[in-house]
């Protein structure tokens, strides 16, 4: 994955659907049907998998995480985040 991949949709305001997949071989983000699926090496305890999720999308759109608020699934697999300014 290249930093800002998916730069097109860090635009502020924008609301992004994410699907997880936590304790998985490798990081990996992909774009499906509007929806991205995420993969990631960290387990899901204590916000470890969230906090790479949110570090991982924030690379993949080319903004800092800090501009990317979870709104949505803090302890579920479908989560929502709004791109901030």
């Amino acid at each position: 994955m290249k930093k800002g991949q998916f730069s097109e949709f860090a635009q502020i305001g924008a609301t992004l659907q994410v699907r997880v997949t936590p304790n998985a071989a490798r990081d990996n983000i992909d774009l499906r049907g509007g929806v991205f699926h995420i993969t990631v090496t960290a387990t899901p305890e204590n916000g470890k998998a969230t906090a790479a999720v949110q570090k991982l999308l924030a690379k993949a759109l080319g903004v800092a995480k800090t501009n990317l608020t979870l709104t949505h699934g803090a302890t579920s697999r479908d989560k929502t985040f709004v791109v901030r300014g």
